[in-house]
This record gives structure tokens, sequence and C-alpha cells, in this order.
């Protein structure tokens, strides 16, 4: 029985930029397969077949079937290049698998029994994701779809690591296997912290008012004192003369 094919493509002899931007006023995406020691192709793929596509998150970290021309090849996206400010995509690149070579992937993460975590359900606590997502290794036969991960044991403050994560058969995560492992954080039940809201200090008007009062008064008398200084000192002035 044939595969299903997840994507169809057409080879393209030309490149470059003013290739690229014509191609995509057609309405055609930029793309690049290579690897499993075969000539690099560039190829041409239709935009709104591939946004369809992309509208399933698990599309990203599957291993599709993909028809050039009369051939069919097996591939991961690499790489999505998308436009800045529309839903564009602007370039694609699929590395082609071999059923006997390690593939390293990354897969996403889904958090189980999330409300049902004793520190959720007893301490109040909310459960924080520290990774979407992580990097496996395995041969292509044995490529999850996603990792379940469960928190319903998680107290307050808890963590699950990497290491806590249930593994399938022949899937392996590369920062655990490497020389010096690196056993990081996945998720976390914290309690969440409302920010207090700045409280205007009261304002006693009545004190207010009898200070403003005081103050004009204090004001008016050292006016007043100034002014018979000043006039002392002009009379003293003049019977001086």
């Amino acid at each position: 029985m044939a595969n299903d094919i997840d994507l169809i493509a057409e080879s393209r002899d030309k490149s470059g930029t003013s290739h690229s931007r014509r191609m995509r006023h057609d309405g055609m995406v930029p793309a690049v397969i290579y690897g499993a020691e075969k000539e690099t192709l560039n190829l041409a793929i239709d935009h709104n077949q591939l946004l369809r596509k992309l509208a399933n998150e698990s599309f990203l970290n599957s291993i599709l079937n993909i028809k050039i021309d009369d051939k069919e090849e097996s591939v991961l996206i690499k790489n999505v290049q998308v436009h800045p400010s529309k839903r564009q995509i602007i370039h694609l690149d699929l590395q082609r698998v071999k059923s006997d070579q390690v593939i390293r992937v990354s897969i996403p993460l889904q958090f189980l029994n999330e409300d049902m975590a004793e520190g959720v359900k007893l301490e109040g606590g909310t459960v924080t994701p520290l990774m979407n997502e992580v990097e496996v290794s395995c041969l292509p036969k044995d490529l999850p779809e996603k990792l379940e991960v469960d928190v319903i044991d998680l107290k307050l403050d808890d963590m699950l690591y990497l290491e806590d994560i249930v593994l399938p058969e022949g899937v392996e995560i590369p920062l655990l296997t490497q020389d010096e492992p690196a056993n990081e954080p996945i998720v976390a039940v914290r309690l969440l912290r409302i920010a207090e809201e700045e409280i205007e200090p009261e304002v006693d008007e009545e004190g207010l008012e009898e200070g403003l009062e005081e103050g004009a008064e204090g004001a008016a008398e050292e006016g007043a004192e100034g002014a018979g200084e000043e006039t002392a000192e002009g009379d003293s002035e003049e019977n001086k003369e």
C-alpha cells in the first residue's frame, strides 16, 4: 500500500532573489531539499497547500512523504521562513530521511492532569511549563508525535525534569546522553503572585486646608515684618542724613 502524499512539489532549475520573488507573486513557495547523501534540489510548492498543512502543529515535527515531480521522498521540515507582517511563507527547508539513520527532532510536550495536580487543587498553585518541546533522537520509525508528562503528583514548588519524561522505546534525549548531561527542568507548580496595587496615600483635606491657611498666615506675617524692617531702616538712614 502506497504512503499518503503530504506535500506535492515541483523541481526548479532557476534560483536567486528575483526568481524567488516572481514565484511568490505567482503563489508558489521557494523550497530546498537536501541530505541523505543526495544532491540538493530547488523546489516550488503551492503556497496555499503548504499553509493549510502548517495549520496542523504536528506537521512541523512529523516525517512527511513528499512527491517531487514523479518521485517520492521522506523528509522532515527543518526550517520555515515567514513574512514578518503578512500571512505568507517565504521559504522552506526540507531534509531527506533514511530509515536506517538516526534523526534529531524537536517534539512537543503535553502536560496531563494539570487541574488535578496536588499543588493546584489543594494549594492554589498553577502548572507552569518551562519547556514546550524537547529535542529527541531516534530512528524515523520510532519518532513520537508528542511526549506526555503527567503532573498529577506535583505539589507547590515541585518541578519535573528531562529525566522524568517517560520515553518510548528507541527514543533518547540528547541533552541527557551528551558528555555533560543537562537535566533541565520542564515544568513546575508555582503560586502566581498578583502585583500589589499601588495605594495612594490618603490626604487629610481638613489638615491640608489648615496647613495651607497656616502657611498663608505665616507668609503674610513674614511679609509684614519684612516691610516694617525696611521702613525702619529707611527712617534710620534719613535721620543720619
